[in-house]
């Protein structure tokens, strides 16, 4: 059963979802910030509210938000001891100012150096993600439990983004690809939640930071997937908190994991 608390939040990401985000998408543009992202009204919108709401609700616990300033996120990184929220007021925004229908929130409460609570909203579907740590994961009112995945990389489908992979290991995938298909989708937040609820059984991003990841990988860790983010393929998961990009290898269950593992270090040694 949700708490009352997980439930004020999902329920505030869908007004916010529903009501900033919706109502913009398809009728305004983007702008380039200074690290080359790009940024809309609608997520300048989306994290203004939230964090005044969450500012209300919890006044001791601060807020990094990608939309704030390098300095502020950094101040904000170093006041975390009584925890920290970590938002994405608009994960996709390429797709979104493109027009393309894959985006959503991402929000997780972060406590020594890990998510406890994790919610991805996904408006165009309606769809809110969450997961509280040891308590499991659940897409709205269903429970997520990952079963075994395929006996081999060959009957995976991969979600796979070519652009911050070294380049001997995406060559590798896309002249020897081991899984029997690819996506790329766009939005971090929704890859691990699309793991999560089994809508594919690999994964590989070359560069994630915090807010991109925070809750949709403890929504996929509580549904029984495995892997996480590292600094490289052959580095062990991390949990410490850092504004640095991370690469994140995960499959949907441990045997394929350490499978995929294997066979992207093998394209890397054969460079």
């Amino acid at each position: 059963m949700v708490s009352p608390e997980v439930k004020d939040l999902c329920d505030l990401l869908r007004r916010v979802g529903d009501e900033e985000l919706l109502p913009r998408f398809g009728h305004i543009g983007a702008r380039l910030k200074c690290d080359g992202t790009l940024v809309t009204e609608a997520d300048l919108a989306a994290q203004g509210r939230i964090a005044a709401e969450l500012a209300r609700r919890y006044p001791s616990i601060p807020l990094l938000g990608e939309e704030m300033s390098p300095a502020d996120q950094t101040r904000a990184l170093s006041d975390a001891r009584a925890g920290i929220w970590c938002l994405d007021p608009l994960d996709g925004t390429s797709n979104y100012a493109a027009g393309i229908p894959v985006f959503g929130i991402s929000l997780a409460l972060i406590r020594e150096g890990r998510a406890e609570i994790g919610l991805v909203y996904d408006p165009v579907r309606s769809e809110c993600f969450r997961a509280r740590v040891g308590e499991g994961a659940w897409l709205d009112g269903r429970r997520l439990s990952l079963p075994a995945g395929p006996k081999s990389l060959a009957e995976c489908i991969a979600i796979v983004d070519f652009k911050r992979l070294e380049p001997a290991i995406a060559a590798g995938l896309a002249i020897h690809p081991p899984f029997r298909s690819q996506r790329s989708f766009g939005s971090v937040a929704l890859d691990w939640c699309w793991l999560a609820a089994g809508r594919g059984h690999l994964y590989l991003h070359g560069g994630q930071k915090l807010w991109d990841y925070a809750a949709g990988r403890l929504i996929f860790s509580e549904a029984g997937g495995a892997g996480g983010c590292s600094a490289g393929i052959d580095v062990a998961v991390a949990e410490e908190l850092s504004l640095s990009p991370r690469l994140a290898m995960a499959a949907t269950d441990a045997r394929l994991l350490d499978e995929w593992r294997r066979t992207l270090l093998a394209f890397g040694d054969a460079s």
